[in-house]
């Protein structure tokens, strides 16, 4: 390890916090030195598992001169109020994905980068995959000719386990269900390899036996900015899949990877498949690509810290957070009006504009 990792501070200490400290560990960039939540217990089992010091309140993790940055593990209604803090003190921050708990709070999330002059990281790692790395490379050098259309799934069995006690359950707090937890994942890689997104339609239902009010089916259709389509598909009744297909005029591409090495992803590249299939050449013809060990985790926490080194925003930036939330909400609109496509600029204007009502500003 190096001796000049960057230092950070780290705040909820649940679940994803430890696959980020874990994470952590590998890194030579950066250092997890400080944990906060508001349960003891928490920080005590924090401190015990990874050695992380705990402290018993966020001013004092933010009064460290030391403390560089701080990452973000809270519930997502948590995400601007801490951010804002965090700004406030001249930190760096890096939340989770989604940027934010709505697109507004998104957006004034993103301003806080110019207010405070800090940066804005956020955690959606899936486009770090190596795999998907490695299609976007085919595209950009031409392997695979004019792309014109892309498809996605991230599927899961989440709504049949859902019950009153689990935020998942509630129409205001995940809506849409797989739609702003699955298919955002999704809106962000497409975003990444197919570029400007500017309108999506979608259609969603809700099959879970179980009662929740949130639907757990979702198909949502995009439209890029070059004329090329695509569609994003989420379940939440189903086994675990992620898998994204890239077609083009001389190949296609498809990476898929074994769900349940996702909070591991360093051991992802022993079950993930990826394959090159080019021109008239059939199924039968396809070339498997062996795909390099990787580590999404660890690759935005070593963004994280260079964006805390030298100010600047990384590709994980609020702005493409940003975008992926404003998909999600169009295509909420879009559902509401039965499949009509909605353009993204105008859910972000809309957003904007909600934002100025309420006497606030996002420049």
């Amino acid at each position: 390890m190096t001796a000049n990792r960057v230092k950070v501070g780290i705040v909820g200490l649940g679940r994803w916090a430890k696959v980020l400290a874990r994470a952590a560990r590998q890194s030579q960039a950066l250092e997890i030195v400080s944990g906060f939540s508001r349960t003891e217990d928490k920080r005590t089992a924090f401190q015990q598992e990874f050695g992380i010091a705990g402290v018993p309140d966020l001013a004092q993790m933010l009064a460290n001169p030391a403390i560089k940055g701080v990452i973000l593990t809270v519930p997502n209604e948590q995400h601007l109020p801490i951010a804002r803090e965090v700004a406030k003190a001249g930190k760096h921050v890096y939340t989770e994905k989604p940027i934010a708990h709505t697109l507004e709070e998104g957006l004034e999330i993103e301003a806080l980068e110019k207010t405070y002059g800090v940066t804005v990281t956020v955690g959606h790692s899936a486009r770090l995959m190596a795999g998907i790395r490695m299609i976007r490379d085919a595209a950009d050098a031409g392997e695979l000719g004019r792309v014109a259309f892309m498809e996605a799934n991230f599927s899961n069995e989440r709504a049949l386990e859902l019950t009153p006690k689990a935020w998942r359950w509630y129409k205001d707090r995940a809506p849409g269900g797989p739609l702003s937890q699955l298919a955002i994942h999704q809106f962000d890689v497409l975003h990444y390899l197919g570029g400007e997104i500017v309108e999506a339609s979608s259609m969603a239902s809700k099959l879970s036996p179980v009662g929740a009010e949130v639907d757990d089916q979702s198909m949502t259709l995009l439209r890029f900015a070059d004329g090329k389509i695509g569609y994003v598909g989420a379940c939440w009744t189903s086994p675990g899949i992620f898998a994204v297909r890239v077609f083009g005029s001389k190949g296609l591409m498809h990476y898929e990877i074994d769900f349940g090495t996702w909070d591991t992803p360093d051991k992802l590249h022993h079950t993930s498949t990826l394959y090159i299939q080019r021109g008239k050449d059939g199924y039968g013809k396809r070339e498997e690509i062996k795909v390099p060990e990787s580590d999404m985790f660890r690759a935005e926490l070593d963004m994280f810290a260079e964006s805390c080194r030298n100010g600047r925003a990384n590709e994980l930036s609020a702005r493409s957070g940003n975008i992926a939330i404003a998909v999600v909400y169009a295509a909420l609109r879009s559902i509401e009006q039965k499949g009509q496509a909605v353009r993204i600029a105008d859910v972000i204007a809309d957003a904007h504009r909600k934002i100025a009502e309420r006497g606030r500003h996002v420049a």
